[in-house]
């Protein structure tokens, strides 16, 4: 039963985990703790919902306390900062390989990430992420903001380098 929920689930939920994790082995290690997790609470899925949609939320859930049990530091930014920081937007992400974009997420700083990760692929309100993380909704906003603007200025960056490696060889 375990190793087929571990084959079955593994390859998505490695997926979440390194969106939250700095790098390949902490998410390997988001991915074990996951599944412990899953195995010793078979019993209290009570069949509301889907079964992948209830796992998925346990690795949401073991990657934010893994976020907070490293300890680091959210940037934070002045309430100044926060009311001038423009919503970056981010549609050139299209253009990039899932892998590109792992990789780019994992650059952020641990706070951007946390937030980047819960609001946009997760689908968590400001509110609910700033109770999660213990911070204002405010800084989750300007997190969110900020992790943007850097994963902006890291994809054109980053496309900016594919073409001129992609037309050093044809030149």
């Amino acid at each position: 039963m375990q190793e087929e929920l571990y084959r079955r689930f593994s390859p998505k939920m490695y997926a979440v985990c390194l969106r939250y994790a700095q790098d390949s082995d902490d998410a390997r290690d988001l991915l074990q703790e996951g599944f412990i997790k899953v195995y010793r609470n078979l019993d209290r899925y009570r069949g509301e919902g889907s079964f992948e949609g209830w796992i998925r939320r346990i690795f949401v859930n073991t990657a934010i306390e893994y976020y907070r049990k490293k300890s680091l530091e959210y940037s934070r930014v002045s309430e100044k900062e926060e009311t001038t920081i423009a919503d970056a937007d981010i549609s050139v992400l299209d253009e990039l390989a899932v892998k590109d974009i792992i990789g780019l997420i994992q650059e952020l700083a641990p706070g951007y990430r946390a937030v980047f990760n819960l609001y946009v692929i997760e689908g968590f309100s400001h509110k609910e992420i700033a109770d999660m993380l213990n911070i204002s909704e405010g800084t989750s906003k300007s997190q969110l903001a900020r992790a943007k603007s850097i994963l902006q200025k890291k994809v054109e960056q980053f496309l900016s380098d594919t073409n001129k490696s992609y037309s050093g060889k044809n030149g």
